[in-house]
């Protein structure tokens, strides 16, 4: 017990030292060895200690020998310390003021690689997403070569996967509403904007790895939307629906879903048939 009091003493004295000594060189007006602080700190992962001193270092240094690589170490630090909006920005900058520097290439794959780290779960807004899509797009059109090319392509089909779900759930949201119609001021139904956004997602992401959820929710709301139908509507929304089913078991003949697709069509066939 006394052993760790004591070592939690040490602790506290070592680490009121370590504060004290950077307060001090936070406060210096000598920027060439504050500089020199700050790439320690950075190498050794104190990264708001880095950030605290690049952020008044980037200004200073301007014109300077060092300004590029404070301005890049900024970036990274900020990136390290997951402030990844910040990292963006800051990569931004680099690029933009350095456009052919020596960390360009680095800067432009961290500019997606940032964006993508602050992308949101599918559920929620999708901007950064689409922003973090743009990024490293931007990073292989320039880079058609470049070190992380395979990376940047690895995080396009993920975030474009982000977004297709993004999709799914506002299509199988449409489904579950069914018959409400408190939604839909503008007219129509929620089964016929669940086919649309559906339909819309297999149109815009042809290779998507949800399309037979796009197709299931497809098939199904047909189904219910004949079966919703006023009388005038009926077969001609039948028929669609049947066709649509018989669509899917090509498409997809191994499907969890064939037995339920068939089911439909012996349905239909009791109102197209007669």
């Amino acid at each position: 017990m006394k052993k760790n009091f004591l070592a939690t003493i040490a602790a506290a004295i070592i680490f009121s030292g370590c504060a004290h000594e950077f307060n001090q060189v936070y406060k210096s007006q000598d920027y060439a060895y504050k500089y020199e602080y700050a790439k320690e700190a950075f190498a050794n992962g104190k990264y708001s200690q880095a950030i605290s001193l690049l952020q008044e270092l980037v200004t200073i240094q301007k014109g300077t020998d060092n300004a590029e690589e404070s301005l890049y170490m900024l970036a990274m630090a900020q990136y390290c310390d997951m402030d990844y909006q910040g990292a963006a920005m800051t990569f931004k900058k680099y690029r933009q003021s350095y456009p052919k520097g020596i960390y360009a290439e680095t800067a432009s794959f961290y500019i997606g690689e940032s964006l993508y780290m602050s992308t949101p779960e599918p559920r929620l807004d999708q901007t950064e997403t689409v922003n973090a899509i743009s990024a490293f797009q931007e990073y292989l059109d320039i880079y058609p070569d470049a070190k992380l090319k395979s990376t940047a392509q690895q995080r396009l089909f993920e975030l474009q996967d982000k977004l297709v779900k993004k999709e799914l759930y506002s299509a199988q949201l449409y489904y579950n509403l069914g018959t409400y119609f408190g939604n839909c001021t503008s007219g129509g139904s929620n089964y016929e904007a669940c086919i649309i956004t559906a339909q819309n997602a297999i149109n815009d992401y042809p290779y998507n790895s949800f399309r037979e959820d796009f197709a299931l929710l497809i098939m199904k709301s047909k189904f219910e939307l004949a079966q919703q139908s006023v009388e005038a509507k009926k077969l001609d929304r039948y028929r669609d629906a049947e066709d649509e089913c018989y669509g899917f078991i090509n498409e997809y003949p191994d499907s969890k879903n064939k037995k339920l697709a068939e089911k439909y069509i012996a349905s239909c066939k009791k109102y197209t048939n007669n």
